[in-house]
C-alpha cells in the first residue's frame, strides 16, 4: 500500500508523531484539526462557535494541501468538550462549511484539554 504525507503550513504543525494527513488508496485520512493558530498554536476564540470555526479553517487548509475541499468529505468525526452545551453551536457553523449530502458522521463527548472542539475527516481523492 502506498502512502503519501500530506502537510501544509496554513494548519497547526502536529503536537506528536503523526502526520496532518495521509492518502492512501483513493482516500486522504487527516489527523483531527483543532482550533489553534497554524503559527501562534494559540486557541482561536473562546465560543463552540469561534472554535468549531477555525478548527474547520484548518481543516481546510489540510484538504486543500492535497487539492480537495470539503465536497470531497465522505466521513467526519467530531470531538466536543461539552456536547449536551455545544451541539447546536457546533451543527451552526460545521453546516457553514459543508453541503449536502453530508458527509456521514459521529460526534463524541471527549477530555480536550483548554479547547471545546476538534474534527477530523476521510475524504475521497478523485481519480
Amino acid at each position: 500500500m502506498l502512502r503519501t504525507h500530506i502537510s501544509t503550513t496554513l494548519a497547526p504543525v502536529p503536537a506528536g508523531p503523526y502526520s496532518q494527513a495521509i492518502a492512501a488508496n483513493g482516500f486522504l485520512f487527516t489527523a483531527g484539526q483543532t482550533p489553534h493558530h497554524p503559527v501562534t498554536e494559540d486557541t482561536v476564540g473562546e465560543t463552540i462557535g469561534e472554535q468549531t470555526r477555525a478548527a474547520m479553517e484548518n481543516l481546510a487548509a489540510v484538504l486543500a494541501a492535497r487539492g480537495l475541499d470539503f465536497s470531497h468529505v465522505v466521513k467526519a468525526t467530531v470531538h466536543l468538550q461539552e456536547p449536551a452545551r455545544d451541539f447546536a453551536g457546533f451543527n451552526a457553523v460545521y453546516e457553514e462549511f459543508v453541503k449536502a449530502p453530508y458527509p456521514a458522521r459521529t460526534t463524541v463527548g471527549s477530555f480536550l484539554g483548554d479547547f471545546l472542539v476538534e474534527i477530523d475527516a476521510v475524504a475521497v481523492i478523485p481519480a
